[in-house]
């Protein structure tokens, strides 16, 4: 197939379709973005540091010329708990009825609570009401069920890029 002649189209809208490509990016991770709040949204929430805690971001490093690359996710410095809801976890104590935190141990109440991390996993045993067996509570995906709304996100981004090629937004 001779392709000659949409190349040579190509090459004459060159600087156009480099000037259309980050806002129609801009406009598909839109779609995801607004799908990640949607679902965090679905969760419920506590204190609502996850959901102000999710971005959307131009990444330069990752971009180039002809390609626009947007991170959406959580920042984890405001809601360090994100991975946890996203991912899941193994839960090694009891909670409380109210689920924010673990139950400390008869006894413990009032002394500092042992600094996290695998290598201090015995005195945390110690400091908190251990389960008998380790309970595994599932992810609730709010960053990876957004990509069901990929084709939503292509859609978008494709009417930008047309938009934009046919001279009607600037």
């Amino acid at each position: 197939m001779d392709t000659s002649g949409l190349d040579a189209y190509l090459n004459e809208l060159g600087d156009e379709i480099e000037a259309a490509v980050r806002p129609a990016a801009q406009a598909g991770t839109q779609v995801l973005y607004d799908a990640v709040k949607a679902n965090v949204a679905a969760l419920g929430q506590y204190s609502g540091r996850l959901n102000r805690s999710i971005y959307q971001k131009f990444s330069e490093e990752q971009s180039s010329e002809g390609v626009a690359v947007y991170n959406v996710s959580w920042n984890a410095r405001k809601a360090p708990h994100g991975h946890l809801v996203e991912y899941g976890y193994l839960q090694r104590y009891v909670y409380g009825p109210d689920g924010m935190g673990p139950l400390v141990r008869p006894g413990m109440e009032g002394k500092p609570r042992p600094s996290s991390g695998g290598r201090n996993r015995v005195a945390l045993d110690a400091y908190y009401i251990t389960l008998p067996t380790p309970k595994h509570v599932p992810g609730k995906f709010f960053v990876r069920k957004a990509a069901t709304a990929m084709d939503k996100a292509y859609e978008a981004a494709e009417a930008e890029l047309i938009k934009r090629m046919n001279g009607k937004s600037q």
